[in-house]
């Protein structure tokens, strides 16, 4: 997710973040692993009841390793890339939490459904926003917040409504939103293998 072609990071390499490798395609590939894994659950082609098997992906690559990679973009000055991955890996650590310590006691409340609605859409009011900043990073990402922010909303949705129809349009979406991440990942580590661009990101173009 960073905003910076490898061509220009190079051109800088006496600079402190230059010692730092781009950590977006490890924050990309932690995020669309995890999040394909869940999104198989949600579509209904598993048995939600062994949805558990996320949740090491959850806590170790889609929450920790992601964490980690947002903390690497604050260090080479990318506020976006910083804010995204920090945000995201939270998102997933959260969603750990959630799964192992709170579910247990929000099946006792009425409002159960409600509240896990709110949680899904406080995260796609935060996407949403982050989508428009994505405009200036590259087609590629932004593709991939412009379907992580229909997937939380359907998700959102379908546990305020407590249809499990849009529950499954969401898993759907998210399996879409998993590919491009992994497309984008996939991308950065090409380019900063080869030394040069092999897949197109289509990144935004430059303001003079």
């Amino acid at each position: 997710m960073s905003n910076v072609e490898p061509q220009t990071r190079s051109a800088s390499a006496s600079s402190p973040a230059s010692a730092t490798a781009d950590p977006a395609p490890l924050g990309l590939a932690g995020f669309a692993m995890t999040t394909l894994v869940l999104s198989c659950f949600n579509a209904g082609f598993l048995d939600k009841a062994a949805a558990g098997v996320v949740l090491p992906l959850a806590l170790f690559y889609g929450g920790l390793a992601q964490f980690l990679a947002g903390m690497w973009e604050f260090r080479r000055g990318n506020t976006f890339g910083a804010t995204a991955f920090s945000s995201f890996g939270a998102f997933w650590l959260a969603y750990y939490a959630l799964i192992k310590d709170v579910a247990p006691t929000l099946v006792l409340s009425h409002d159960a459904n409600k509240a896990l609605g709110l949680f899904l859409l406080a995260w796609a009011i935060f996407t949403a926003y982050m989508t428009v900043a994505a405009i200036r990073v590259s087609g590629a990402v932004l593709g991939v917040f412009v379907a992580l922010t229909v997937t939380f909303a359907l998700l959102s949705i379908g546990e305020f409504a407590k249809n499990d129809s849009i529950t499954k349009a969401g898993g759907w979406l998210g399996l879409i939103t998993a590919a491009l991440a992994w497309y984008a990942s996939f991308a950065g580590v090409l380019s900063s293998t080869f030394g040069r661009p092999v897949v197109p990101t289509w990144p935004a173009r430059q303001q003079s």
